[in-house]
């Protein structure tokens, strides 16, 4: 009898020992059976979650968004990428995006100083959601088809941009060398226009560099400065470096329509003009300021004049803000574009990436220059010029620069020592 009652409090206690496990296996199941799809998505949620400046995320909740996506099955790779953007899209923010493993490779090439396409960089206006050209690539088609900054791109092949990320519109003007791409358009004070161009291997060489003569015939080294990407500051401490053998008395580096590129380019570039002194601040969601500094010695000592517009945008802005506030240099031209975020690029587990907004930056003298650019130190307007035109006597901003070095400084207008 005792051994009756055992074995059927036994099989009672394991019934409902059963019945527990399966209540809780309701409930506990799907967390961990998460498919491939919703892996990734919960990947990028993470990152987002981690290390997104803004720490309300857009005034939402955050978890609730993960939550709400991961109740609905992800069927597919594509569905995910869907889920992924419109997650993405609550942030209101144009440079926090995801990219597919194909356009995550081109963003790779691109900063590793090669491109094929038409050669245009671009942004989503923040104030007006519209694509926007911050420059197109010194001798790229774009350029030899007259498509200037702040250009705006209506349409691609007939497709509005209006709900395009920044990818998928660049995804749509890539295509085989030698095919052609028709843009729409628009541009202030002008009807809208559509322009037809042809798609090229794009030279990424960042860097033009040669010496000049001012009207005093005082040799002045020229340097423009295309792009911020991996070869940038190798390329710039070159040309400094072959400027200074031949002579040159003081510089003029050109940042005109340069739209940035990699954040430690700009630092690196900066530390080749900088004897000492703070170069940029960064400032995440804590509110904690890093700092980059300069260590000295510079390349060279000599004046220098930048030239920037409105083409002038990111790592160029760091550059031209680091060397305005430290004294070093003034600038000349127009107010700059006036991006003052600063991404990181994550790789995801499928070979996609992640473009997060982590930090905001801040000139040494704790500009906040998002949305708003820099101001020169001489403010010289000047209609959009050719290629040709460029560092010319049909350069009013580049005549102006010259005239600046020569009129304020000391060493190119007194004697000047050998070097």
């Amino acid at each position: 009898m005792g051994l009756f009652m055992d074995k059927r409090f036994f099989r009672l206690g394991f019934s409902l020992l059963m019945a527990l496990w399966l209540v809780l296996g309701a409930f506990i199941s799907p967390a961990m059976a998460l498919t491939e799809e919703q892996k990734l998505f919960s990947e990028v949620w993470r990152i987002v979650n981690r290390t997104y400046l803004d720490e309300t995320f857009n005034h939402q909740n955050w978890a609730a968004v993960r939550q709400k996506a991961l109740s609905s099955p992800l069927n597919n790779h594509q569905a995910a990428y869907q889920a992924i953007q419109k997650m993405l899209k609550s942030l209101d923010d144009p440079f926090t995006r995801f990219l597919d493993p194909e356009q995550y490779r081109s963003l790779q090439v691109n900063t590793s100083g090669e491109l094929t396409g038409v050669g245009l960089q671009i942004a989503l206006n923040p104030q007006t959601g519209k694509l926007e050209v911050i420059a197109p690539i010194a001798g790229s088609p774009a350029e030899k088809a007259g498509i200037k900054p702040r250009d705006r791109i209506i349409r691609i092949e007939g497709i509005s941009t209006e709900n395009l990320t920044l990818d998928e519109a660049a995804a749509r003007m890539r295509g085989p060398i030698g095919s052609l791409v028709t843009l729409l358009i628009e541009r202030d004070g002008d009807q809208s226009t559509e322009i037809r161009v042809m798609r090229d291997r794009i030279a990424l060489n960042p860097v033009v560099a040669e010496l000049r003569s001012s009207p005093q015939n005082q040799p002045i080294g020229y340097i423009r400065l295309n792009q911020f990407n991996a070869n940038a500051s190798m390329e710039l401490a070159h040309a400094i470096s072959s400027l200074e053998k031949k002579g040159a008395a003081g510089y003029v580096l050109d940042l005109r329509n340069n739209p940035g590129g990699l954040l430690q380019a700009g630092i690196e570039i900066a530390r080749l003009w900088l004897d000492s002194g703070t170069i940029v601040y960064t400032v995440n969601r804590q509110g904690i300021q890093g700092s980059f500094e300069a260590f000295g010695p510079p390349l060279t000592a000599d004046p220098l004049v930048i030239l920037v517009n409105q083409g002038t945008a990111s790592a160029s802005e760091i550059l031209a803000g680091a060397l305005q506030d430290n004294g070093r240099a003034q600038l000349v031209g127009e107010t700059t574009f006036g991006k003052g975020l600063i991404q990181s690029l994550f790789e995801l587990s499928d070979g996609s990436g992640l473009a997060v907004t982590i930090a905001k930056y801040e000139t040494p003298k704790h500009r906040d220059i998002n949305k708003l650019g820099i101001k020169p130190d001489k403010v010289i307007p000047q209609e959009t010029i050719t290629r040709e035109q460029i560092a010319t006597q049909g350069d009013l901003q580049y005549q102006a620069a010259i005239e600046l070095l020569t009129k304020n400084s000391p060493v190119v207008s007194g004697s000047i020592a050998s070097h």
